[in-house]
């Protein structure tokens, strides 16, 4: 612009200084980086991991660094026999050999989170997005540590008594796998466990039985109190008759008769008396 002729050469110190600016803008934008929240960046200069990681929140950087976010929030790796429940489509239950050669599915869910920290070791080591951290990470240890537990207890344990206990084994396992390679393990979750059908049937034909000894017991105690009280009672009417038959003199006898004869021959209604013979109270019949 300052080679031509005029009046354009006028206008070369405007579009110099203009350029400058745009330069200085574009360096300026190139040096500033925002992490979003829930991320942490990892930066790569030359080909070369930084340490430092980024935490959510503007940065002023070296324009030649290279910026790659990692998402901190709680991830959930989920293996289904429900096709529509896991990452992968399809039966992804995890099938395991019971210690008495029963084949038995476990659903299960793995919740954890990226360790901040070690985002620089994953990007490295692993990579950098969810497939692959889960795909090389989460998943074959879990399955392995599933594989490696299971097999210590019969089927029935795994279903019932034993579940709890496995399962703080199959925690302490992958947390401590994930650990090592920059994954924190929030909690282990064992969705569902999945019986032959032969030894379901036997578990469930057991359990009933258990509940009809259960109501059996119930209906004897019933009985038992009920021939208890029965047999209070009777001994209460048989200690009634003998403090009768023992403690009420014939006077005494005679003299509730007379008592009973006196209320009838004052009630407002008729009578026939019938006397009986010497010694012989006599009958009174109201004729109401």
């Amino acid at each position: 612009m300052k080679r031509s002729p005029e009046p354009n050469n006028r206008f070369s110190g405007i579009a110099t200084t203009a350029g400058i600016a745009i330069t200085a803008l574009g360096l300026g934008f190139s040096c500033f980086k925002i992490i979003e929240p829930g991320q942490v960046g990892v930066q790569t200069l030359l080909g070369k991991v930084q340490e430092t990681v980024l935490e959510s929140g503007p940065h002023f950087i070296n324009p030649a660094v290279n910026i790659t976010t990692f998402d901190i929030q709680t991830q959930n790796y989920t293996m289904s026999s429900k096709g529509s429940e896991g990452q992968v489509e399809g039966d992804d239950a995890i099938s395991v050999l019971s210690s008495d050669g029963l084949e038995v599915k476990i659903d299960l869910s793995v919740i954890y989170t990226i360790n901040p920290a070690k985002a620089p070791y994953i990007y490295q080591h692993i990579g950098a997005t969810h497939e692959a951290y889960q795909d090389k990470i989460v998943r074959p240890i879990t399955r392995t540590a599933i594989r490696d537990n299971a097999v210590a207890y019969p089927a029935v344990d795994l279903y019932s008594t034993k579940r709890q206990e496995f399962q703080a084994k199959i925690n302490k396992t992958i947390t401590e796998s994930f650990a090592k390679n920059g994954l924190e393990v929030q909690s282990i979750l064992v969705r569902n466990i999945s019986l032959p059908a032969t030894v379901r049937a036997s578990i469930e034909s057991k359990i009933q039985a258990e509940q009809d000894a259960q109501k059996m017991q119930f209906v004897l105690q019933k009985e038992r109190q009920e021939a208890d009280r029965k047999r209070v009672e009777a001994q209460g009417i048989a200690d009634y008759q003998k403090i009768l038959s023992t403690g009420l003199s014939d006077k005494q006898l005679q003299y509730e008769s007379i008592k009973a004869q006196k209320e009838i021959a004052l009630s407002p209604n008729t009578k026939i008396i019938i006397m009986g013979g010497k010694g012989s109270n006599p009958i009174m019949v109201s004729d109401k």
